[in-house]
């Protein structure tokens, strides 16, 4: 529900008469000054429009790793998204703690959306590229929610999406084909949970694939 509050923020900032518009009718701020670019990392590519905001998202998800897998907070994190029920049990403050991996989160997204103006628009316009926001929810499931499994489903999504406009002009491929190329790949990985949840299936246990693989041989 905040995404609501924001986006109107934004049309009344940018709006022709708003206190951040350009000035020519354009719903955009004015640019920003070129000592703010973020250094690109092809420079002589003028079709790869890499930045340094690549390796600011790298050493981004290495921080959200330790904050996650070393911290208490990082615990209480993912406690409560495991099971909040057994978190409020252990005596973890929940609201306290979703409260905070939203504010997290949100600071996240403004950083991405920061890189995006500083390293390639150059200024900040009304509303970004749509559907940023749920490529994020598919990736979070493919990487199955850990940092470096989100890093590999970007570098995925983003050669697929790069790579969609290339085909579409020079093989005539369609681009919507990448997408459905994407919603195959998030149907296969979260099918194994469908399936469980549907037929009310239990997980395997560790310590059963041992024995069945132990045996398997007729070795035991």
């Amino acid at each position: 529900m905040m995404n609501y509050v924001a986006f109107r923020l934004a049309e009344f900032m940018l709006d022709a008469s708003g206190p951040m518009a350009r000035g020519d009718g354009r719903p955009v701020s004015p640019e920003i000054q070129p000592s703010a670019y973020l250094p690109q990392l092809f420079p002589n590519r003028i079709e790869m429009r890499v930045n340094g905001g690549f390796l600011l998202a790298l050493a981004v998800a290495g921080l959200v790793w330790w904050l996650l897998y070393k911290t208490t907070l990082g615990y209480e994190i993912r406690t409560v998204g495991q099971n909040p029920r057994a978190a409020r049990y252990a005596g973890m403050n929940v609201a306290r703690t979703i409260v905070v991996t939203m504010a997290l989160s949100g600071a996240l997204a403004g950083l991405s959306a920061a890189t995006d103006i500083l390293g390639v628009l150059h200024f900040m316009p009304n509303a970004f590229f749509s559907g940023y926001g749920f490529d994020a929810i598919a990736l979070a499931l493919l990487g199955k929610s850990h940092p470096l499994g989100v890093v590999l489903a970007s570098l995925l999504f983003g050669a697929l999406r790069a790579g969609a406009q290339n085909m579409q002009g020079i093989a005539q491929v369609p681009v919507d084909l990448t997408s459905i190329v994407q919603g195959l790949i998030i149907v296969f990985i979260a099918a194994p949970e469908i399936i469980r949840a549907l037929y009310r299936l239990r997980h395997p246990v560790k310590g059963e694939e041992l024995v069945m693989a132990r045996g398997w041989g007729g070795s035991r």
